[in-house]
């Protein structure tokens, strides 16, 4: 669905991204992990538009949509979240949702029931009314991704969606994750939890200092040496050695 060949990104004497390449195929789920740092969150921010690369390209659906904006990407078919969930805090749960089915119509009755048929697949219907400014952290993040899907999007980048969640909350994310498969869409995920990459991705792309060092499934990817010095070691210490 998406080639991204030769990606670079530059800012100043940094080096964020350098020279990685990476392909997303129709009905899988890719996890892009990494150390804080890593170039993974940059590298994912040209996929979706939010960043120029400094060379590189990027093709979807065997368009090439490089200089593309995110509005035009949304229109092709492929929709993001944001680490800190961009709601609009003035407007209720669904009108926010409404937001993004406007991508697709321009009439308010058939935004106004796009909107509610998502609420209900992410078990927000009974918060329609809510005021947007008044959810927490796993509302605002939940009411980020409906907001994509109601662009019906072909695929969908969350990035760090689970992040600021507790134990409970992760599991019901993942359980959406799921669910959000299941309709039928590509998924590329950026995560810190192993928890959810091992539970949810097909393959795996590590970064580290701006490059790729593994990709590989989840297993074969932890398995590996590299990466366990590199992003794993610490992390899997922390967590009684838990991968």
């Amino acid at each position: 669905m998406l080639e991204a060949t030769g990606i670079s990104k530059v800012f100043g004497r940094l080096r964020a991204v350098d020279d990685v390449s990476a392909e997303v195929r129709q009905g899988e789920i890719l996890g892009l992990i990494g150390p804080n740092g890593a170039g993974k969150s940059t590298f994912f921010n040209c996929l979706t538009g939010d960043l120029a690369p400094t060379t590189g390209s990027v093709r979807f659906l065997g368009e090439d949509i490089t200089t593309r904006s995110p509005e035009a990407r949304a229109e092709l078919g492929l929709a993001r979240t944001f680490q800190l969930p961009q709601t609009f805090t003035g407007m209720t749960v669904l009108e926010n949702v409404m937001i993004g089915a406007f991508l697709r119509t321009s009439v308010t009755a058939e935004a106004r029931e796009r909107a509610r048929r998502i609420l209900d697949i992410v078990d927000m219907a009974h918060l329609a009314q809510t005021p947007a400014k008044t959810l927490g952290t796993p509302g605002r993040k939940r009411l980020e991704i409906a907001r994509a899907l109601a662009t019906e999007p072909k695929l969908l980048l969350l990035d760090e969606a689970m992040a600021g969640l507790n134990p409970t909350e992760v599991r019901a994310a993942i359980d959406l994750v799921r669910v959000i498969h299941g309709m039928g869409i590509t998924l590329v995920i950026v995560e810190h939890i192993m928890e959810v990459i091992n539970s949810l991705a097909d393959r795996v792309i590590v970064f580290h200092q701006g490059r790729e060092i593994a990709r590989g499934t989840p297993r074969e990817v932890t398995g590996d040496p590299t990466v366990i010095e590199a992003y794993l070691g610490k992390r899997a210490s922390r967590a009684g050695g838990r991968t």
